[in-house]
């Protein structure tokens, strides 16, 4: 007698309208489950949780513009990402590239603050920034073509140098003296700050971020080097066949990915905080990893992405100071959404369908 089994088999492909649908789902059950944990530790209404998370990160003018400065932040850091990712490069350095591209914003506010005009100081600021991501991406990026090194625990241990830079220069730059802090710099004549545009404290930050995530994506999808270094991430030997430079596409393609992660840099000490730290970056370089991934390497779908983590980020301040609960509850509903919204990436790529079993016997 013939006997019925599961198997997982991948999906030939899934139109996109069904798998937003399930992404939907996925969402909207995060959110149920959510209500639930809620509901057991903290005995709250969840509705009322839920609109204080809503007040945190849009309830006014200001929070709805620190929201999307943040969400900004991150999304360009995920932008970065890409290139090297659809090569399979596994960068997880960006921390690093973060901080070198702050340190050589906050340097020339400092250096050349009073010694140029605004615009040129700008312009100087954006260009440095990539630079020194471009340097920090392009190090590993050399050692991996030359010698084959794990990309991996290097730019790891790129993190890690970067944060110490930052540490030297802040003992030197340190504000007031004693404090080992730099504080806010040039808060008089606010040189190297990102004017207003458009009438909007973060108008140039918006901008800017939206003409390199289009850059990037038409990078990617039209351009040649797009094309070579896709080719690289499926096959470098396939690549080589066809005569491509793998190890010149390598360190092109960190490059472009460090300055992009560089210029991240630029945006929080520039067009934000206007100050530098060892915490400048504030983990985006890691978080910025799930962006991407959970975006498939889309750099208009990390938009989404971003601005729900960096939603769930602010709202998390509201309500623990609204319910006196710890912030940490907001990221346990955080991670509950992630892992649903990761767990149905599943069952758009994988399908479960029966099988009959032929007994042993009847073989």
């Amino acid at each position: 007698m013939n006997q019925t089994g599961l198997r997982i088999r991948k999906r030939d492909e899934m139109g996109k309208t069904h798998a937003f649908i399930i992404r939907l789902a996925a969402i909207a059950l995060s959110l149920v489950v959510c209500a639930l944990i809620i509901v057991a530790v903290t005995h709250l209404n969840p509705l009322q949780v839920y609109g204080g998370i809503i007040n945190g990160a849009v309830g006014n003018n200001r929070r709805l513009w620190v929201t999307i400065r943040d969400m900004l932040v991150l999304l360009i850091v995920s932008v970065g990402l890409v290139p090297a990712y659809k090569m399979k490069f596994w960068n997880i350095g960006g921390e690093g590239q973060i901080l070198m591209g702050g340190l050589a914003s906050a340097a020339l506010m400092i250096y050349a603050g009073s010694h140029m005009p605004d615009w040129l100081l700008l312009v100087c600021i954006c260009a440095a920034s990539c630079a020194a991501g471009m340097i920090w991406g392009i190090i590993p990026a050399f050692f991996k073509a030359k010698y084959n090194t794990n990309e991996t625990l290097f730019t790891l241990m790129m993190n890690y140098v970067a944060m110490q830079l930052v540490t030297f220069c802040i003992v030197y730059w340190e504000h007031p003296k004693g404090s080992n802090t730099v504080g806010i710099i040039n808060s008089a004549g606010e040189a190297g700050w990102f004017p207003k545009l458009f009438g909007l404290r973060y108008g140039l930050n918006v901008l800017l971020v939206l003409l390199i995530t289009v850059f990037v994506f038409l990078y990617l999808r039209y351009t040649k080097h797009g094309y070579e270094l896709a080719v690289v991430g499926e096959s470098p030997n396939t690549a080589r066949y066809a005569g491509i430079n793998v190890k010149k596409v390598i360190i092109r393609t960190m490059a472009l990915s460090g300055a992009v992660c560089g210029f991240a840099g630029s945006l929080i000490v520039s067009g934000a905080s206007h100050t530098v730290s060892t915490s400048l970056a504030g983990g985006r370089g890691f978080t910025a990893i799930i962006v991407a991934w959970m975006s498939h390497f889309n750099p208009f779908a990390m938009a989404a992405v971003s601005g729900l983590l960096v939603f769930m980020e602010k709202g998390a301040v509201q309500i623990a100071s609204q319910f006196g609960l710890n912030q940490n509850v907001s990221d346990i509903l955080s991670g509950v959404i992630l892992f649903f919204l990761i767990g149905s990436e599943f069952f758009i790529n994988y399908e479960v369908v029966t099988v009959k079993k032929i007994p042993e016997a009847a073989k």
